[in-house]
């Protein structure tokens, strides 16, 4: 069904997840306060994960894998990996079994892919890429432009705009060539708009450091037309991404294009910002395909409501929404362990955000930054505070997490 919160409709299914719908924090530990509907899908929600436990937890179920419930859910489900561990057997295991689409952590980096400003080293990404075609797997590449883990050679080489930009073009239409086929979608351009000023570009070598030499160039026209003021603003503002999407169309027509970043997926300044390039690179033809909201989640009462609205208006557009780097970090002990409920809880948030997405025939794809708790970034960035965030244990067991994923899969039909 669909109901209309703050002039925002959200679709409701009943399922693990609680749909797209964010209900009161009482609802998800117990009844008390909850309408009567919303305690009709508590009950579905527990009695699923009851269910799913009373299975047992381990690495190999009776019941469906993830991979299986997304195949017939018409969704992507994905990991990012490190090549390095595939040699490790449960890993590679658990990896191949549960997922349909993997994506490098950083092995299509500039600083793994480019020693020098002559050369190009694949060795670690093809390896991810031919575990993939091995499996089945679909693969999303990640990333063409960031402004970070690019080599010294690149940062310190004092290079004109012009030379710059012939080397960006270089890169991005040689790595998309080289996986031309293989890649079925590009990260292009990653986390370009500034945290500090979510409506503005960061300053960064690609766009003014020096930049590729198509900066917004406020000098222009001392008297603009004020009626074509707007579009060509938008078309200075956004020119060196415009033109990254076009590079990497050049080298493969075929792949999805796809622009990533943090902290937009809810409404606000930066999702209005990129919402509003999306919009213009649509009307003029620009090739993109899709959004990518990472969703590093480290607040356990995520507004979901707001997530599915933004998810909304983007696949609105006619280009697709993956979510690219999920994970639910939880306060952990000295020996990286989680409590219970908040375990429950982030099965709560995994469930909604799988349903958030799956209430949008647009949203194609969820895919979580690792898969595994044994090799999570989140520890090492908070000091050991924080973890605990991945569907896997750190001995490849099956979390609530997990159960809430594949439980939200199976009870949704996509529309």
């Amino acid at each position: 069904m669909v109901l209309r919160i703050g002039g925002v409709l959200v679709g409701v299914a009943l399922f693990a997840g609680l749909a797209s719908l964010r209900v009161p924090e009482p609802a998800l530990s117990g009844a008390e306060g909850c309408p009567l509907w919303c305690q009709a899908l508590l009950a579905n929600h527990e009695g699923h994960l009851s269910a799913a436990r009373r299975a047992g937890s381990g690495t190999r179920r009776n019941a469906a894998t993830l991979r299986e419930a997304a195949d017939r859910a018409g969704l992507l489900i994905g990991a990012a990996v490190r090549p390095e561990h595939l040699s490790e057997p449960l890993y590679a295991e658990t990896l191949a079994r549960e997922f349909n689409l993997v994506e490098p952590e950083d092995a299509m980096k500039w600083e793994v892919l480019r020693p020098d400003a002559q050369s190009f080293d694949f060795t670690q990404a093809d390896r991810i890429a031919d575990f993939a075609a091995q499996h089945k797997m679909k693969v999303r590449g990640h990333t063409l432009v960031w402004h970070r883990q690019n080599p010294q050679w690149l940062t310190e080489g004092k290079y004109t705009a012009a030379e710059l930009a012939r080397l960006l073009e270089q890169h991005i239409k040689h790595v998309v060539g080289h996986y031309r086929g293989k890649v079925f979608a590009w990260d292009v351009v990653n986390e370009a708009f500034d945290e500090l000023h979510p409506s503005q570009l960061r300053s960064t070598i690609w766009l003014d450091q020096p930049g590729i030499g198509l900066a917004e160039n406020s000098a222009a026209s001392s008297n603009p037309d004020p009626s074509k003021l707007g579009a060509r603003s938008l078309k200075q503002r956004f020119s060196y991404i415009e033109q990254c999407f076009r590079w990497a169309h050049e080298a493969d027509p075929q792949a999805l294009l796809f622009y990533n970043e943090a902290e937009a997926e809810t409404l606000g300044p930066k999702s209005d910002a990129i919402y509003a390039m999306v919009q213009d690179f649509r009307k003029r033809g620009v090739p993109i395909d899709g959004v990518g909201f990472q969703l590093h989640i480290g607040n356990l009462h995520p507004d979901i409501a707001s997530i599915s609205a933004n998810i909304g208006r983007f696949t609105a557009l006619g280009v697709q929404v993956h979510i690219t780097e999920m994970d639910v970090s939880l306060p952990v002990d000295a020996g990286g362990n989680a409590s219970p409920e908040d375990l429950e809880r982030q099965a709560g948030i995994y469930g909604q955000i799988a349903a958030a997405c799956l209430s949008h025939p647009g949203c194609t794809a969820i895919q979580t930054w690792g898969f595994t708790d044994k090799y999570s970034w989140i520890g090492s960035h908070s000091k050991n505070t924080r973890g605990a965030a991945l569907p896997f244990d750190r001995e490849y067991r099956a979390k609530p997490a997990y159960d809430a994923l594949r439980s939200a899969l199976e009870q949704m039909e996509r529309r």
